[in-house]
C-alpha cells in the first residue's frame, strides 16, 4: 500500500563543512551487530591506530584480572564522522595509554567493542559522535551540502514500519536475518527511501542544466536525478539505486525513481521490493534557508 514519510535536512553544515570536509570515500556498518543496551570499559595501551574508512579502528593491549594480556579491537565511525566529531589522524598514537568506553559485540569470541567514547592519559575525552556542528548559514536554493536532523530519523522508520504489509511481506520480514540478509552487512548502500534517512552523514546536492547529482556520504551513494523531460524508459535496466527523473514545481524539487532491481530489504528492514517499487520524493526549502524538508512517497 503506498506510504508517506517525512525528513528534514539542516542547513547546519552548509559553511563549516563545505570549508573543513571535502567528502572522502567512506562507508558505514551498521551497529546491529552491537549489544547497545551493554557497556564495557578497559584501559590498555594503544598499538594501533588506523585511520581510514569506511572505519577508523583502533587496537588496544590490556591486562585481564590475573594480569594476562588482553588485546582489544575498537571499530569507530568513518572518517568524516570522526573529524566533525573533533578527531583528526594524530589524535592517537601507538604507545598512548587510554580508558574505552563502547557496546560489546553481540557474537561471542573476540573483545570487538563499537566505540562510545576514550579518555587519553591527559584527560582528553574523544567519543565517536559529539553532537551535531551548528551554523547560522542560509542559502536561497539546494545546491549544496546538508545534514541530516536526527530527531526526524524515528518518527520516519516508525511511520514506514507501521505500513500494512500483505502476508507474503509480513512473513518475509519475520524471516529476515540482518547478518545474512543486509546489505549494510557488507557495507553495500541502502536505497530509497531509506539513503534519505540517514542522519548522521552529509548529503550533497549538484545542481546541472540536464541532471541533478544527489550524493550522500553513506558508503559514497550516488544517484542521478535526468531533469531533461525525458520518462522511465519502457524496456530499461533495473538497477540497485532505479532509474530517476526529475522535475521542477514551484522551486520544489521533485524526483520519481522507478526500475529498482529485487532488493531482499528495499522497503524498510526485511520487507522485499522488486519491479514494482516506485518513490516518489519532493524537496522543499524552507522558508528561511536554513533546512530541506523531503517528503517520500512510497
Amino acid at each position: 500500500m503506498p506510504a508517506s514519510g517525512r525528513r528534514s535536512w539542516g542547513c547546519t553544515a552548509l559553511a563549516a563543512l563545505a570549508a573543513a570536509v571535502v567528502l572522502p570515500a567512506s562507508g558505514h556498518h551498521s551497529e546491529a551487530g552491537f549489544d547497545t543496551d551493554a557497556v564495557v570499559a578497559f584501559q590498555g595501551t594503544v598499538t594501533r591506530f588506523l585511520w581510514r574508512n569506511p572505519h577508523v579502528y583502533i587496537d588496544v593491549e590490556g591486562t585481564d584480572a590475573l594480569g594476562g594480556v588482553v588485546a582489544w579491537e575498537v571499530e569507530t565511525g568513518a572518517t568524516p564522522i570522526m573529524i566533525r566529531s573533533g578527531w583528526t589522524p594524530d589524535s592517537l598514537r601507538p604507545g598512548d595509554a587510554i580508558t574505552v568506553r563502547g557496546h560489546p559485540e553481540r557474537a561471542a569470541g573476540r573483545n570487538y567493542v563499537l566505540l562510545l567514547s576514550l579518555e587519553k592519559e591527559d584527560g582528553t575525552t574523544l567519543a565517536q559522535r559529539s553532537g551535531d556542528p551548528r551554523s547560522s548559514a542560509t542559502t536561497t536554493d539546494l545546491a549544496g551540502l546538508w545534514k541530516g536532523r536526527g530527531a526526524t530519523i524515528d518518527p520516519f522508520y516508525e511511520l514506514l514500519s507501521e505500513v500494512p504489509l500483505t502476508e507474503k511481506g509480513a512473513a518475509a520480514k519475520a524471516q529476515y536475518n540482518f547478518y545474512t540478509d543486509s546489505p549494510a552487512a557488507s557495507c553495500v548502500g541502502p536505497t530509497s527511501p531509506a539513503i534519505v534517512a540517514v542522519g548522521l552523514f552529509v548529503n550533497e546536492i549538484q545542481i546541472g542544466e540536464q541532471t541533478i547529482l544527489l550524493r550522500s556520504e553513506f558508503f559514497d551513494s550516488d544517484r542521478i536525478i535526468h531533469m531533461d523531460g525525458r520518462e522511465h524508459p519502457e524496456s530499461g535496466e533495473r538497477t540497485r539505486q532505479g532509474h530517476s527523473i526529475g522535475r521542477w514545481e514551484d522551486g520544489v524539487l521533485v524526483v520519481d525513481t522507478a526500475q529498482f532491481a529485487d532488493l531482499r530489504s528495499g522497503n524498510g528492514t526485511g520487507v522485499p521490493s522488486g519491479a514494482q517499487k516506485h518513490v516518489v520524493e519532493r524537496y522543499t526549502l524552507s522558508d528561511d534557508g536554513t533546512y530541506v524538508v523531503i517528503d517520500i512517497f512510497l
